[in-house]
């Protein structure tokens, strides 16, 4: 099987259901436990770093992958900390992609 980190985002457009609570499961178990479902929805996860610029190097590093990937998280910065949340907007609820995303940020690093 393929690693979520060695996958790419698939273009979005809508149209398309998110991910059964099941199916949420089953991704949930392919990235680090740390990374919170929330109401089946969203996923998110707090990094914590020495200082406001360790921060934002990761926050650039966020950015680029998910430039590349075409698949944009919110980010949240406070000071030290960096909460990402994953949801795909076009399905109004998690997709595939946003686990990808979640592993491939998991591989940045810190």
């Amino acid at each position: 099987m393929i690693t979520l980190a060695k996958q790419k985002c698939v273009h979005c457009e809508g149209g398309e259901l998110p991910l059964r609570p099941d199916e949420v499961v089953a991704f949930s178990k392919q990235i680090p436990a740390d990374w919170e479902v929330l109401e089946n929805a969203k996923i998110r996860k707090t990094f914590a770093f020495k200082n406001f610029v360790e921060a934002m190097e990761f926050v650039n590093k966020v950015a680029r992958t998910a430039e590349e990937e075409g698949h944009h998280p919110d980010l949240h910065i406070f000071y030290n900390k960096v909460t990402i949340e994953l949801w795909t907007h076009a399905v109004g609820g998690l997709s595939k992609n946003d686990f990808i995303l979640a592993a491939k940020i998991e591989e940045l690093p810190q």
